[in-house]
């Protein structure tokens, strides 16, 4: 064996690649069922029956199939697009929903990396999405896929702002930013969980901090960057085979990411909610992603139910609305922590 690669094997750095690879086997699986599911909610929710050949039982096959046939897709670029960047956005949009994962602890024995400002690393590399998004807008040389690159820019941007004060909240409860210590001061029964102290202040800032999650997932009833009535697909529009696979996979790792988040927070993360019964590392990564995965269920729900908000009550319900009600939240946690 050559001495770089003994190298390599006896240092760390093969257990970080190794440590790296670890939420992808998590992200793969459950966008192609989160894929599957949300074919099947919108179809029950519309008296139908959605997928039900591929695969037998219930088409649980049909996802599989799809992007089987995405991958084996010609890639089309527009010639009068900017071919660097068009190839970059879609990897750029994944890496940013892919590296916010590296600070979610997924049970008390396993955090990607436990770093103290966790939540601040958290929501900073994951407007890195938005970046990729306007990429794709501008690269693609399509009046649709730039407006619909603007819209998201404006946004996301709005958005952050009520979510990172609703965080706030609990943070000033933990005294940390450190993720895996949020969930370890919520051990115990679920009454111990976040969401139930300073009520209602913590209550009312979970549900803030939910609905921006919408608009930073561009999950309708704030999907305007990709609104197909209007736009064709938003920024996606001159994307096809493996790229628009990437946006898709971005868009549901996404969507697990801020429901973690949330699950992380307000609701005891990795914690049984009974106590020491069926706690511990393995039922520890059970109650996480199913907590998660419950939001996850909840944005599909509401995808299916709400209508799509115009751009200036976009704008309203976050600088109105739930903005200055996340302030009210942190002045509350504030005043009840003096008294």
């Amino acid at each position: 064996m050559e001495q770089p690669l003994k190298d390599l094997l006896s240092n760390d750095v093969l257990a970080y690649v190794i440590m790296a690879f670890i939420p992808l086997l998590w992200i793969v699986p459950y966008a192609l069922f989160a894929v599957w599911l949300e074919r099947k909610v919108s179809a029950h929710m519309q008296d139908r029956l959605g997928p039900m050949r591929v695969g037998g039982w219930h088409g649980w096959a049909q996802t599989i199939a799809d992007i089987l046939k995405l991958v084996q897709k010609e890639d089309i670029v527009p010639s009068a697009a900017d071919k660097k960047l068009h190839f970059l956005s879609p990897w750029v949009v994944f890496i940013g929903s892919y590296a916010a994962f590296a600070a979610i602890p997924f049970s008390s024995a396993y955090v990607g990396s436990n770093i103290n400002l966790g939540l601040f690393y958290v929501i900073a590399v994951s407007t890195l999405v938005v970046v990729g998004i306007l990429m794709a807008g501008w690269s693609s040389n399509n009046k649709w896929s730039l407006f619909g690159a603007m819209r998201s820019a404006a946004q996301i941007v709005s958005y952050e702002i009520p979510t990172a004060l609703a965080l706030l909240a609990v943070v000033m409860i933990a005294g940390t930013l450190n993720l895996q210590e949020i969930n370890q001061q919520q051990t115990g029964w679920f009454w111990h969980w976040y969401i139930f102290k300073k009520f209602p202040f913590v209550f009312v800032a979970f549900i803030i901090y939910f609905v921006a999650s919408l608009a930073e997932t561009n999950r309708t009833p704030f999907d305007l960057p990709e609104a197909e009535s209007e736009l064709v697909a938003g920024y996606h529009t001159e994307y096809s085979g493996m790229k628009f696979a990437l946006f898709f996979l971005a868009e549901y790792a996404n969507m697990f990411a801020v429901s973690a988040i949330g699950a992380t927070l307000f609701l005891g993360g990795w914690n049984s909610p009974f106590g020491d019964f069926l706690g511990g590392p393995i039922w520890g990564v059970f109650w996480f992603l199913s907590k998660g995965m419950f939001f996850v269920v909840v944005q599909m729900w509401l995808r299916w139910t709400l209508p799509r908000l115009r751009v200036d009550q976009l704008m309203y319900v976050s600088w109105k609305v739930l903005t200055p009600w996340a302030f009210v939240c942190i002045l509350g946690v504030g005043f009840w922590m003096m008294m």
